[in-house]
């Protein structure tokens, strides 16, 4: 056994290959997207309990802020989930970030609600971007037996920025009527933290072999995994092109309709929930203001904690039943909350967590799906699809949850996210298929069937 630079080097295939401080440092530093989106879809709740009143935000107004950033998703999803496929991962994975920076100094100077709106929209596109950007940069240099624990610790990471948000909340209120300037600031620092690690990063292997770059992709491979790297390791025909028809094509169409519609079920209440959690929570019976946002913080604890035991779970018992399990509970969870006239504090606290807890093995799965059941030619464009559809609905509930909350009533609301979660479980039990111990190439190439994998 020899080393390099990079990682330990050993005589298995590259799906094979043992977990190095490469994979370790790509793992963590591509991890910094979601854990950028946390904190900015969490913050901006906290912020508007000062920013409300200070730019007299109606009810439009702040349903918009909220829903702003989700519409950049959206954009920045989908259309740099597209050029990532055409044009690599590398280049857009080192600088799509800073964006972040520029935009997360501006909010601290504004002074009118349009502006708040579009400096949220323009960072909701820099975070979508990088969804498909990162993923399938990490999906790509992965080994089968580590892939779902690199793929599933970006969940995790989504709620370490909500954890943090949660208490730059907290402590920032406390500052004074500014300090929502701090809060919405915030986000540069991160971003400047992972621009910087992530320079240097080796363009995808899989991507410059699909281009034809034979060469470029054998010096990654020998780089990465050693001088006994080659290029049948992968698995996977040259000379690929590049078709976003291809997501809507007979074999594909199947699996791109499963994980739109998990993928919405799933984040559409979550984002809703998260960037309003204070006043929802204010509404289920805690105060306002610094008691609703502690609530608030612990329940994202379980949100964490819940992505956890499924990066076991997902190898161990599968992909498949785990996902039908958290949907099942998130069901149950929210239609206690829904039927229960003026729960008690202790129902509100457990059926919040009992749905933070369990949502983990859906979270974790938004992102081993899209990247296992596509090829290299169109993953970032699947995830980027993915995510651009997802924010669709996921605005639409963030931008309607206060209209919601007014017009319909709390129980209401808890009832039509109890619906979701069951529709997810429906399409799940239908068509999640199992991935478990296979290959990239041979996930993005199953026979598509639920309740079996032909390998």
């Amino acid at each position: 056994m020899a080393t390099n630079s990079i990682g330990t080097v050993t005589n298995n295939t590259i799906e094979d290959h043992p977990f190095t401080p490469f994979m370790r440092k790509l793992t963590i530093f591509t991890a910094g997207g979601p854990f950028l989106d946390g904190f900015i879809m969490t913050i901006i709740g906290t912020a508007l309990i000062q920013l409300g009143p200070q730019l007299n935000l109606d009810t439009f107004w702040t349903a918009l802020a909220g829903a702003s950033a989700l519409l950049g998703l959206l954009l920045g999803g989908g259309i740099f989930g597209y050029i990532t496929d055409i044009y690599g991962r590398q280049l857009m994975y080192e600088i799509d970030l800073a964006a972040i920076i520029i935009l997360s100094i501006m909010q601290m100077f504004i002074d009118a609600a349009w502006q708040l709106v579009l400096l949220r929209f323009l960072m909701g596109i820099a975070v979508g971007a990088d969804y498909p950007i990162a993923t399938s940069l990490l999906a790509e240099f992965s080994p089968r037996k580590h892939r779902a624990k690199m793929l599933g610790f970006l969940s995790c990471s989504f709620y370490a920025g909500a954890v943090a948000a949660g208490f730059a909340g907290y402590l920032l209120l406390n500052v004074g009527p500014s300090g929502w300037k701090w809060m919405l600031g915030l986000p540069a620092i991160p971003a400047l933290i992972l621009v910087a690690g992530r320079w240097g990063t080796p363009e995808s292997p899989r991507w410059l072999l699909g281009r034809g770059r034979k060469e470029e992709a054998l010096a990654v491979l020998k780089k990465v995994y050693g001088e006994q790297a080659k290029l049948s390791d992968l698995e996977q025909e040259p000379n690929q092109t590049v078709r976003y028809s291809k997501l809507f094509a007979p074999g594909y169409l199947q699996r791109t309709f499963f994980v739109v519609s998990f993928w919405t079920l799933q984040i559409a209440p979550l984002y809703a929930i998260y960037t309003f959690g204070p006043q929802l929570l204010g509404v289920l019976g805690f105060s306002e203001g610094n008691s609703s946002i502690i609530g608030y913080t612990i329940i994202t604890f379980f949100f964490f904690f819940g992505c956890i035991p499924p990066l076991w779970w997902i190898n161990s018992y599968g992909r498949r039943p785990v996902i039908i399990l958290g949907f099942v509970v998130m069901t149950i969870s929210m239609l206690i909350l829904g039927l229960v006239k003026d729960p008690a504090i202790e129902i509100i606290v457990v059926c919040f967590a009992l749905y933070a807890f369990f949502s983990g093995g859906p979270n974790i799965l938004e992102w081993i799906y899209p990247n296992e059941l596509f090829p290299t030619e169109v993953r970032a464009s699947a995830v980027g699809f993915g995510t651009a559809v997802t924010r669709i609905s996921a605005a639409a509930c963030t931008f309607g949850l206060p209209f919601a909350l007014e017009s319909l009533g709390v129980s209401s609301v808890m009832l039509i996210c109890a619906g979701m979660s069951l529709l997810g479980v429906f399409i799940c039990y239908a068509l999640a298929p199992e991935t478990k111990g296979l290959s990239l190439a041979q996930a993005s190439s199953i026979d598509y069937k639920p309740s079996k994998v032909k390998k």
